[in-house]
């Protein structure tokens, strides 16, 4: 299982933990993407910046069809 994970508000106006946060989970723009593997770590990445990201969870095979896209 996967999570991917979408910037979909901006963190300007939060506090530097929560934009240091976000930046450490790869993203950088609105509506940007990121796929991160399902684990404790990002679960709690993710639930600390919950009010600026939207998170839904991916099969093990959509990750890799998505990666093959993505390449192409």
């Amino acid at each position: 299982m996967a999570l991917k994970i979408t910037l979909v508000r901006s963190p300007i106006g939060y506090s530097k933990r929560q934009k240091r946060t976000v930046e450490a989970l790869g993203l950088r723009r609105l509506q940007q993407s990121v796929l991160k593997p399902d684990n404790p770590a990002i679960r709690g990445m993710v639930r600390k910046i919950s009010h600026l990201v939207t998170v839904e969870e991916v099969a093990d095979n959509a990750v890799t069809e998505e990666a093959a896209n993505v390449s192409a």
